[in-house]
């Protein structure tokens, strides 16, 4: 597994940590989404290393941004 963690802007509660985490849960190959709202971390476990645009695509239906690195 690949673990890659990403920066997310604009998570304020639960549910938003629930939307981030169903959606880029749902990229292929993606095993686990671990969210700190508190710092805006998104740490994702998968079988291959992630193109950022997917998971950009991702965070982006949820509602919020992603930070580039």
């Amino acid at each position: 597994m690949v673990n890659t963690t990403f920066q997310v802007q604009g998570m304020t509660c639960g549910h938003c940590v629930s939307a981030v985490s169903a959606e880029v849960g749902a990229i292929a190959g993606v095993g686990d989404v671990q969210v700190d709202l508190a710092t805006g971390q998104v740490t994702v476990s998968s079988e291959q290393p992630l193109d950022v645009q997917v998971v950009r695509a991702a965070v982006d239906e949820a509602g919020y941004d992603l930070v580039d690195a």
